[in-house]
């Protein structure tokens, strides 16, 4: 279509010149008007002259021999009749010739005016495309006029063409728009967009080009048309943008190029477009983020392409589609990668707590290490005591060497790095020969073909007993930070693993009691969240012990407390739940029990204790009882007791030795629970994120996204009422959407107005403040807003901000109606990113609705 108005053009310019040389159209239309009307008059004045003044000159000497005075007056009186008529007939003439140029500048001033009007119509329409060039210089207006109304044909066509184009245009922007959302991995974003960006606008090539961070850059997707060059993979050093260009990128700009040699380039970018069989280009930045990801980018290779408005359009939409689309395909990644990582930590920490003896513990760890993280080789480095060592155990693909039960004298080792990682440091080495290490360091590794390492201390009865090592041998390797972390939750597990296997071996030794321990520590461990753990403790214990109660008291702050767990045979009183009140425990025994003191009374009345403590003895039924402290996460969290009800008992240092290792598993295996259930609180919460998210994103008005929000969000946090309040302009505002259980007042529709908000709050929830209340009386809020909350039976709320179109929205609010609450860090953190991305979504459903209209009123 361009180039027929290129042609065009080119054959109006020619026409152009020939009409430049004619008389104008007024100037034509007077000389005719006065030849019709005013060439008729002196033809027959001139013709009757004639004919007079020949009758004259043939008859008056006829008559001449009768009367020559008579002939001569009548030839004088003749002569002057004819000069009469002859003036007669001038002035008819002169008349005539006026009247029609009258009649005529009457007619053309209408003419002139539908022309210029014309022109004006045509200049309105089409201001900054070839229409406007003035195709007439000459002053013709009839053929000016004519002109216009065939270019007013050409445009009205082209118009039809366009408007159909940016119908068609919606349409696939919105198709692409959702093929581009459904994809949930970066690759598959870009690869999509590719494909179908070049068949929606059949363009030769459609490419994507990533920038590293010295913009220069690699084409990593590619949409091609076949037996044109591949650019896919190519790599650029030197991109050649002028100067400031990645910021006029950053900031938006577009670059379209209908013809690659008549855009000011520099040679080596013709050069570059040339190799690839360039003639015309479009791109248009993708902004991940705010942070400019890369360039997508049209050619045109079969022939020079005009780009239309609207296509330019449709790319830089198609482009911002993209850029949405991979910062939610990043987000969901991530999510996935925690989630993976943090199965893998609990699959690994399985395996080796599986095992029951140290060479078993350290076998598997390497294994299983090596498998998570797709590395070349993971080995155990145990420490002499004077910090030279063995490596007592190695997995290793094979290809490289194997090190296994090598001994390695490292005289540096003990200049400063023992503390270091015996508080638990970890080092991570992407490439040896630019990590700063001593010559005798990479001389060691390169024997070992090591090209990046990852280090983690594995502590054995909090003492340092050596070193988890992987090494990446094929290239240098850019650890994770998830790997990282990863890798040092393995190395503390195989720590407490070891204790573990050489308490086992202990055990074993020392016949029965030791069996007896071992199974019930078994047991205990196969519990994998904290109320099991206790349950399984207490009646395993009572029945290792065969006495009458075994309990767990767990201290709260001041130091007294509760039962929480109990085992007790029937006959007996039962205590759990029971709060203890003791107003002694801190004088002087937190710190006996924190360093681990086991306490056994054979008779309470023959043990010289306070007789507060012999009152609340006997009225549990006690006559012996067995105490020894239960340490988690290094601190005291309570006491495991095992109480003699029918009579005293002479306490066995076996039982008494079998007790506190028992108390002090429950310890590991309480720090072991936690981990876990926090581990898969977090996976869950991972995969909740996801879950939400893609309800959230199925939803295309803003109305059901906000519906949507409420619903899933109150369900995933199992809180009384969750909504939405969004703001007016002068920061008062409206609850537009609720979801709220039966029994609590609905608010939906609820004004608040809230004078305080903007005193310092606007500005903080517009940079993401999120706010967690866990008691609305506690938090040193104003009258106003307890009042507020009050009404709404608010105990405790999370408040996160909604930023749409960069924005503050509004707020997605939860509140806890039935009792302040704890809120969990993890329910927070999601909280946010669930209010985060109701905004990313609100544009997006934004922006669909807007295309949609736009395709509406194109219809109508």
């Amino acid at each position: 279509m361009s180039q027929s108005f290129s042609q065009n053009q080119t054959r109006r310019n020619r026409q152009q010149r020939l009409w430049q040389k004619q008389w104008s159209l007024k100037t034509k239309a007077i000389v005719w008007a006065l030849s019709i009307s005013v060439l008729p008059v002196v033809a027959i004045g001139t013709a009757t002259y004639k004919y007079g003044i020949n009758l004259i000159n043939t008859q008056i000497p006829q008559v001449g021999l009768e009367s020559a005075i008579s002939s001569t007056e009548t030839e004088v009186a003749l002569q002057r009749q004819l000069s009469l008529l002859l003036t007669g007939m001038g002035v008819t003439g002169i008349l005539a010739g006026a009247i029609a140029v009258f009649v005529t500048n009457r007619v053309m001033s209408r003419v002139s005016n539908v022309a210029a009007i014309s022109n004006n119509i045509k200049k309105r329409l089409r201001p900054d495309s070839e229409f406007t060039q003035v195709f007439i210089a000459s002053q013709d207006e009839l053929v000016m006029l004519e002109k216009n109304i065939t270019s007013f044909t050409d445009l009205l066509s082209v118009l039809v063409e366009e408007k159909e184009a940016e119908a068609d245009y919606s349409q696939i922007l919105i198709k692409i728009t959702r093929w581009v959302r459904e994809s949930f991995n970066e690759e598959d974003v870009l690869k999509t967009t590719s494909e179908e960006i070049r068949k929606a606008l059949s363009i030769d090539r459609v490419t994507i080009f990533c920038f590293d961070s010295n913009y220069n850059g690699t084409f990593i997707a590619e949409s091609v048309a076949p037996g044109l060059p591949k650019i896919l993979g190519f790599t650029v050093s030197e991109p050649g943008f002028e100067a400031g260009y990645i910021e006029k990128y950053q900031n938006g700009s577009i670059h379209a190029i209908d013809n690659i040699h008549q855009a000011n380039l520099s040679d080596a970018d013709i050069e570059l477009l040339e190799q690839f069989a360039v003639k015309s280009s479009l791109v248009v930045p993708i902004l991940k983020g705010k942070r400019l990801f890369g360039l997508l980018i049209a050619h045109q290779c079969s022939r020079l392409r005009f780009w239309q408005q609207s296509e330019i359009d449709l790319f830089s939409q198609i482009a911002m589609q993209v850029g949405f689309a991979l910062d939610y395909a990043n987000l969901l990644q991530q999510v996935d990668t925690k989630a993976d990582k943090a199965q893998v930590f609990i699959e690994i920490t399985r395996s080796i707590r599986q095992s029951l003896n140290e060479e078993d513990v350290l076998k598997t760890t390497v294994e299983e290490v090596r498998k998570a993280l797709s590395t070349d080789r993971v080995l155990v480095y145990s420490f002499y005591p004077n910090w030279s060592g063995i490596i007592i155990a190695e997995s290793v693909v094979p290809g490289y060497p194997k090190v296994l039960r090598s001994e390695i004298q490292d005289i540096c080792f003990g200049q400063g790095y023992v503390e270091k990682y015996q508080s638990g440091r970890v080092v991570a080495t992407n490439n040896i020969y630019e990590a700063g290490l001593a010559d005798c360091h990479i001389s060691l590794l390169e024997s070992f073909a090591v090209k990046a390492n990852l280090v983690a201390p594995i502590l054995k009865d909090e003492q340092l007993f050596g070193l988890l090592i992987a090494h990446q041998c094929s290239r240098p390797r850019d650890w994770q930070q998830s790997e990282i972390d990863l890798f040092a939750q393995i190395a503390m597990q195989v720590g407490f693993a070891l204790d573990h296997a050489r308490l086992l071996q202990r055990i074993e030794a020392e016949g029965v009691q030791s069996q007896l321990l071992a199974d019930t520590i078994g047991i205990i461990r196969q519990s994998l969240n904290e109320e099991d753990v206790l349950k399984t403790t207490v009646e395993e214990v009572r029945k290792a012990l065969s006495t009458d109660r075994v309990m767990v008291y767990s201290f709260d702050a001041n130091w007294s407390g509760t039962v929480i767990a109990e085992s007790v045979v029937l006959t007996y009183p039962k205590v759990l739940r029971a709060e203890i009140q003791d107003p002694c425990f801190g004088q002087g025994y937190v710190e006996e029990y924190q360093s681990g003191r086991v306490l056994a009374i054979n008779n309470i009345y023959e043990a010289g204790l306070a007789d507060c403590h012999i009152n609340l003895l006997e009225s549990f039924g006690v006559k012996a009882n067995l105490v020894a402290p239960i340490i988690k996460d290094k601190e005291l969290f309570g006491l495991l007791i095992a109480h003699q009800c029918s009579r005293p008992r002479d306490w066995q240092q076996a039982e008494i030795d079998l007790f506190g290792q028992m108390a002090m598993q429950v310890g590991f295996a309480l720090d072991h629970a936690r981990l876990l259930q926090r581990i898969e609180a977090e996976r869950m919460r991972s995969q909740l994120l996801v879950d939400i998210i893609r309800s959230i994103r199925q939803s295309l008005k803003e109305e059901d996204i906000i519906k949507t929000t409420v619903e899933e969000v109150r369900k995933a946090l199992s809180t009384d009422r969750v909504l939405v309040y969004s703001f007016y302009a002068n920061w008062f505002g409206i609850i537009i959407a609720e979801s709220v259980l039966p029994g609590y007042p609905k608010v939906l529709r609820s004004k608040i107005h809230d004078p305080c908000f903007t005193q310092g709050y606007v500005e903080k929830y517009q940079s993401g403040r999120v706010v967690a209340i866990n008691n609305i009386y506690e938090s040193s809020l104003a009258d106003c807003h307890i009042n507020l909350l009050e009404s709404f039976g608010v105990k405790a709320n999370l408040v996160a901000p909604i930023i749409k179109d960069e924005q503050l929205f509004g707020l997605l609010i939860a509140h806890q109606c039935s009792e302040p609450r704890d809120w969990q860090q993890s329910e927070i953190d999601l909280f946010a990113q669930i209010a985060m991305q109701v905004g990313f979504t609100l544009d997006h459903a934004r922006l669909l609705q807007a295309y949609q209209t736009a395709e509406a009123n194109s219809d109508e």
